[in-house]
């Protein structure tokens, strides 16, 4: 069995849809949510869904003795970011090689970077006159945003659609298929 950390900062959605992917799964387990903010809703759902979770404030992340005995404790092989605003600091690269993946709500390298998530991204999209935008899977890196592209998908943009519009279809794709390319990339990796 491989376990899995998500790593998430605010409301959750995809924790959810990623823990329930994998109830019952013969492989894979979500055996941990930590999350950087005490007032995020994604402490609610992994609660709800039995799946234990912590809170490492931003001050103490960056401390490899407030996180890896937490990762120990539950086994963990394995590290999604599903909406975590935080630099990932390099002990957790270098004890987790090639075993942390992010998803980004656009098309890298279009879009990445210091300060771009959530509608940041949507408005800089419709600022920008794209006629598509999707959603990466990308193994992390020392660089925001810089790692590896394992997969994406695309949608349209209509010329009337507003960020929230845009913000709408891209998350479709996340909740399509993130779960699925978590499950192939821990499959094949380990």
């Amino acid at each position: 069995m491989k376990n899995l950390a998500i790593f998430a900062s605010g409301s959750g959605s995809n924790c959810e849809n990623i823990i329930r992917y994998f109830q019952g799964h013969e492989h894979i387990a979500v055996t941990l949510v930590l999350c950087n903010k005490s007032d995020a809703f994604v402490l609610e759902r992994a609660r709800r869904l039995g799946v234990p979770s912590y809170v490492v404030p931003k001050s103490s992340f960056n401390r490899p003795e407030m996180v890896l005995p937490i990762l120990e404790e539950h086994h963990v092989d394995f590290i999604v970011l599903a909406g975590f605003l935080l630099m990932v600091p390099n002990f957790l690269l270098e004890a987790y090689p090639r075993a942390i993946i992010n998803i980004h709500p656009s098309l890298l390298p279009k879009y990445g970077g210091k300060g771009m998530w959530g509608m940041h991204v949507h408005k800089a999209v419709k600022a920008s006159g794209d006629s598509e935008t999707g959603m990466t899977v990308h193994w992390v890196s020392n660089i925001c945003d810089g790692g590896e592209i394992i997969a994406q998908f695309r949608t349209p943009i209509e010329p009337n659609d507003t960020p929230d519009d845009i913000a709408a279809r891209e998350h479709v794709l996340e909740m399509e298929h993130f779960p699925r390319i978590i499950e192939e990339v821990v499959m094949r990796e380990k």
